[in-house]
């Protein structure tokens, strides 16, 4: 059985008004196939990395006020938590679905992660012309991986607050998005570019 896309109602879920209403439709709509796409990642990145993975799916529990503006899944190997560890993403926003190796603020280890990284500037520029770099996993733009500069790395590195995320953007428009064993193929080719430095942030 295939797995479930995501159609333009998935992300007509952030034009939703109220916190109840749109987390409703998050958990109605979008979480389920989170799920499938999820389970599937995980056996997948399971056999690529040679251990035990585990599926988080944004539950965005603090909230009180301010419907979430995005939501995702993120893998990662601890059972507990991901936010701490370097773990990969699929989530939406309104305009896009992301595909991210997600290095965020909460990290242990980002200084030595950001000079891993740093070292291994060359391997990230050959990365395909169609990737993207975010700096803030809160904002939805993001940088051509051809503008990427080690100044970006440099700030991950020495800001609080840096953040660094690579991967790929699909517009809810293109065909793939809707087509789950399509989207599937594309994010499981994504991750296989990014597991090289998934394991140099794992191992820094």
């Amino acid at each position: 059985m295939g797995v479930t896309g995501f159609v333009q109602a998935d992300f007509q879920t952030f034009d939703i008004d109220g916190l109840e209403e749109r987390m409703e439709a998050i958990q109605g709509r979008i979480q389920p196939k989170f799920r499938e796409i999820g389970q599937e990642l995980v056996d997948y990145l399971s056999i690529e990395l040679g251990n035990e993975v585990f599926l988080h799916i944004a539950k965005h529990a603090r909230r009180t006020v301010n419907p979430p503006k995005d939501t995702w899944l993120a893998i990662s190997n601890n059972k507990r938590g991901y936010k701490k560890h370097p773990h990969f993403q699929v989530g939406l926003f309104d305009d896009h679905l992301f595909i991210w190796l997600a290095c965020i603020y909460e990290l242990d280890k980002k200084s030595e992660i950001a000079k891993s990284y740093l070292n291994h500037f060359d391997k990230l520029k050959q990365l395909p012309s169609d990737f993207v770099i975010s700096l803030d996993h809160m904002k939805k733009d993001s940088l051509s991986i051809v503008d990427l500069e080690k100044k970006h790395i440099e700030r991950f590195r020495d800001v609080k607050k840096g953040e660094f995320l690579i991967g790929r953007h699909l517009s809810p428009n293109d065909p793939i998005v809707s087509d789950g064993d399509k989207l599937l193929t594309v994010i499981k080719e994504t991750y296989e570019s990014l597991i090289p430095f998934y394991q140099l942030a794992i191992y820094a």
